[in-house]
């Protein structure tokens, strides 16, 4: 029988070996150094958020301004970037593996390295890729860092270091933390990000434009103290005339409206309850008598992880329509470069959203006044009213379509499929009454439920965030970025009870895959 042919990978190999990378450890970390490592990456974290790219002038644009909160970064910061090279690289090999073009088995080890480092090496390409783009009149250097380094183009190599530093830092502390720490440090800075939002949208008492003095039409930006200062300021006929729709769905200066907060409230509670839906197997210890357990499959059970990618995929989208249709150098491309039905983008008062062509049909769905009302007031923005419905339909189904197909490609990328939990639940000495122990026969019990669990999941968690987004959230955190928060704090509650029942009872480690 003829020898299988490796992928061409491999030749990635030297450099794989040799790539700098967070070292695993070779014991058990026990949960206080856990805990530790975790704690002090969210406060690095937060420290380079606050940590301003030097040279840049005062005009930001930012690309990735309606999906900032899932990117974890802060625009005009080191951080400005985020998350987006490292979901960015997850996502193409994902997509090349699953189509074949990679030839990789996963179930094998040595594949699974060379899968693994070949996405430290594509995060590397992506840093860059991403950040060269963006000092082309997005983050454009100051006349006297220019003047100071004597030319621009050494002024935009200082800044798309800044950038690339920082990137690279946020992919450092991902890789500490999932090999130190607790959870996942992606998952980590979402929920950091999206967390500060939500409370700033809640208690921020300055006005919502920061530039104009107080008063009912520029009412303090956070719900709480915005809507009482409008409820205590209108007389009943200001509320009748359009101050109730203010109170409740917001209106110019003021968006964090009650509307956006009950809808905050809602996506808790539903993503609560999903999380918490799920198909227990019963499983008996294979040697000691009486010893009984259950194996949980959940009904999310390719986690958060598929919302984070189609929405990363979107965030990508929408850069390259931006820089398609404004960049000087790329307007002049044939076919795609300054084309409205790609994207069309008026960049004039900083906004990065179109206003246009596909990239439109494809952007986010930030709340009823971005859709809903257009919908009922006849039109806005030179669109009809159908146009905002097909907008919402097309964004709805793409959410769902693409999270079912990431869900897929994710478990079988991380050793989540029916074959490789089978193994698991072997390893750890249990057994599924009634079968035999035997990992190909659970292997095909399990093929019953999670491949069918996977798509239901998948499906479900991209339109509870696509539906969140269309509701709207205060903070202007996204309903995906509070989707994603509420799973990640889930699931981090879950993993340190996890944590503890190891430490307390060591033996669980093998169960668990710890060891």
């Amino acid at each position: 029988m003829a020898e299988e042919k490796k992928s061409r990978l491999y030749v990635l190999k030297p450099l794989i070996e040799r790539w700098p990378a967070v070292q695993k450890p070779e014991v058990h970390v026990n949960f206080r150094s856990k805990i530790f490592w975790t704690v002090l990456c969210l406060i690095l974290y937060f420290i380079l958020t606050n940590v301003m790219i030097y040279g840049v002038s005062g005009q930001v644009l930012d690309m990735f301004a309606s999906y900032r909160a899932i990117m974890a970064g802060a625009s005009g910061s080191i951080m400005h970037l985020g998350i987006g090279p490292i979901v960015t690289a997850s996502i193409i090999l994902q997509l090349f593996v699953g189509a074949k073009i990679v030839k990789l088995d996963l179930t094998k080890k040595e594949d699974k390295a060379i899968y693994q480092g070949t996405q430290k090496v594509l995060v590397i390409a992506m840093i860059f890729i991403e950040a060269i783009p963006q000092v082309y009149g997005y983050l454009s250097p100051t006349d006297g860092l220019t003047a100071m380094v004597g030319g621009r183009g050494v002024a935009d190599l200082i800044i798309i270091l800044q950038l690339s530093l920082g990137a690279y830092l946020v992919f450092m502390m991902d890789e500490l933390i999932s090999k130190w720490g607790i959870g996942s440090g992606i998952s980590m800075f979402i929920a950091a990000g999206v967390s500060q939002s939500i409370f700033t949208g809640l208690f921020n008492w300055l006005p919502g434009q920061g530039s104009q003095p107080l008063s009912v039409s520029n009412p303090p930006a956070g719900t709480i103290p915005g809507t009482y200062y409008l409820a205590s300021q209108m007389n009943l006929g200001e509320m009748v005339d359009g101050g109730f729709q203010i109170l409740f769905i917001g209106h110019g200066g003021f968006q964090n409206a009650i509307v956006p907060l009950l809808g905050t409230i809602a996506i808790f509670l539903i993503v609560t309850f999903t999380e918490s839906s799920r198909i227990e197997l019963p499983l008996a210890h294979a040697k000691v008598r009486g010893a009984r357990g259950r194996y949980p499959i959940r009904l999310i059970y390719a986690s958060n992880i598929p919302v984070i990618l189609m929405s990363a995929l979107l965030a990508n989208v929408n850069m390259f329509a931006l820089l398609f249709y404004t960049h000087p150098g790329l307007q002049g491309l044939p076919g795609i470069g300054h084309q409205w039905w790609i994207g069309a983008y008026d960049t004039t008062g900083g906004s990065t959203m179109p206003y246009a062509g596909g990239a439109w049909y494809l952007s986010n769905l930030n709340g009823v006044n971005s859709w809903l009302m257009p919908i009922i007031s006849g039109g806005s923005g030179g669109h009809a009213p159908w146009q905002f419905a097909a907008k919402a339909v097309i964004y709805l189904s793409i959410m769902i379509f693409g999270s079912v197909l990431f869900a897929k490609f994710w478990i079988e990328t991380t050793n989540m499929g029916p074959n490789d939990v089978a193994k698991q639940i072997q390893q750890s000495g249990m057994v599924m009454p009634g079968f035999r122990r035997d990992p190909r026969v659970l292997g095909r019990v399990l093929e019953r439920y999670i491949p069918v669990v996977t798509v239901i999941g998948g499906a479900a968690v991209g339109a509870l965030a696509a539906c969140a987004d269309a509701v709207g959230t205060i903070g202007n955190a996204s309903g995906t970025g509070v989707l994603l928060t509420v799973g990640i704090m889930i699931q981090m509650y879950e993993q340190i009870a996890k944590e503890q029942a190891m430490e307390m009872h060591p033996i669980l480690r093998g169960f668990f895959g710890a060891e």
